[in-house]
């Protein structure tokens, strides 16, 4: 329990100076440092250039929309309780966004779709609020305010629709794998069910509740992935595909989430023009790729305890002169790495190299420079590697590649 404890989110994003709350701020509203930020920047490029890759169109829409826009989606009365308050402003009501696909759909809906653009994979990072209870609140795994890797998949049938949960699950599978997460170990999928009798909380239409969560059922049956079900966990809308983490204190969160939507295409009119040239209701599936950036940031920080691969890591060298006489070459090699894109810092405080270097690991820091007479009069490096120990001294030039090399690769 005690290493449990030393791997905490909240304790480790104290200690390495990744995110802080303010209660001037307000509670459940993260403020990231510059080294917190750094890990977020590189998880939000990572997963928009990967979707991009594979086809989806990513987008940008306003934190803000009309209240009439919510109870057109369905998402106002079923999300008031976590909803902030809906704000007056020339007489009219908006609020502050708990989810994106009512702006999604009004973007498809700006012009005619023809059959021939289907699947339109609509894909943005996006900032949602919402209301959590004050007990609730949690490091930055359930905050009042967060970005969301979010996408909207409008199909021409079910068949494309199940296509398309197939490829988000690939997504997911290839993103875990490159943090390290392995299938049924750190990770499992819940098929998330809705409950017919419970009018309130679920679209009604059984038909349609049946046939979707059998087509999910058949397709994590067809692929071969255990799971387990979990009676009234869906949306509103439509059953779900959850995949689900524990955090060192064992609570189980969803990290991220593939929906069928049948209430949707209905409610915004969501049409295509088919083949023979006449509308066509659309289909739609909802996932998120990486889930919330800060759900999944604390869940890292704890799966590494805070030794974050290279690509992560928010300083990935750090430059130690010996001595004094020995800082302006390492100004020279501080120089280099940055050109190279590597995120270095020097260390030219007047404290002995042992303390330095014990401070450098205190940090986590994945490689340390050390630089010295022959270093200075052969021009190359001293390496230790957090995770290798120490290595042969090497030309600068050949420790950036290497650097480069395993930075590219996204070495977990």
């Amino acid at each position: 329990m005690d290493a449990d404890k030393e791997r905490d989110h909240k304790k480790l994003g104290r200690e390495l100076d990744l995110f802080a709350f303010s209660d001037s701020v307000g509670k459940g509203l993260p403020l990231f440092t510059p080294k917190g930020s750094i890990i977020r920047r590189e998880l939000e490029r990572f997963i928009v250039d990967e979707e991009v890759r594979r086809g989806y169109l990513h987008v940008y829409t306003p934190d803000i929309a009309k209240l009439d826009l919510y109870k057109k989606s369905g998402h106002y009365p079923h999300y008031k309780d976590s909803m902030y308050a809906p704000i007056e402003i020339d007489d009219e009501q908006f609020m502050l966004r708990p989810m994106t696909c009512p702006h999604h759909f009004e973007l498809y809906l700006r012009k005619p779709v023809s059959y021939r653009e289907l699947p339109m994979r609509i894909a943005e990072l996006a900032k949602l609020y919402r209301y959590e209870q004050s007990g609730e609140l949690m490091g930055l795994q359930r905050v009042r305010t967060f970005c969301l890797s979010d996408a909207h998949i409008i199909c021409a049938s079910e068949e494309q629709a199940v296509a398309e949960v197939a490829g988000a699950l690939d997504l997911i599978e290839y993103v875990t794998s490159v943090f390290g997460l392995a299938l049924d170990t750190d990770y499992h999928y819940r098929l998330s069910l809705g409950d017919r009798a419970n009018t309130e909380k679920y679209y009604t239409n059984d038909a349609a509740w049946e046939k979707s969560e059998d087509l999910l059922r058949k397709l994590l049956v067809q692929r071969g992935s255990k799971f387990v079900e979990a009676k009234d966990e869906a949306a509103f809308y439509g059953p779900k595909i959850d995949i689900q983490m524990k955090n060192v204190n064992g609570k189980e969160d969803t990290a991220f989430t593939v929906q069928y939507d049948f209430c949707m295409p209905d409610r915004f009119d969501l049409t295509y023009v088919g083949e023979d040239g006449q509308a066509h209701r659309a289909f739609v599936v909802h996932r998120s790729s990486i889930g919330a950036i800060e759900r999944i940031m604390a869940f890292l920080i704890e799966k590494y305890a805070g030794a974050f691969p290279l690509w992560l890591a928010p300083v990935q060298a750090r430059v130690l002169p010996v001595s004094e006489k020995h800082a302006d070459y390492g100004r020279e090699v501080l120089a280099m790495l940055r050109a190279a894109g590597i995120r270095a810092e020097l260390d030219d405080a007047n404290e002995s190299l042992g303390k330095k270097i014990r401070e450098a690991k205190v940090e986590k820091t994945p490689y340390l420079l050390v630089v010295g007479d022959q270093e200075v009069e052969a021009h190359t490096v001293s390496v230790e590697s957090r995770d290798a120990g120490k290595l042969d001294a090497l030309p600068l030039v050949d420790f950036i590649a290497r650097a480069s090399d395993e930075i590219t690769r996204r070495a977990p």
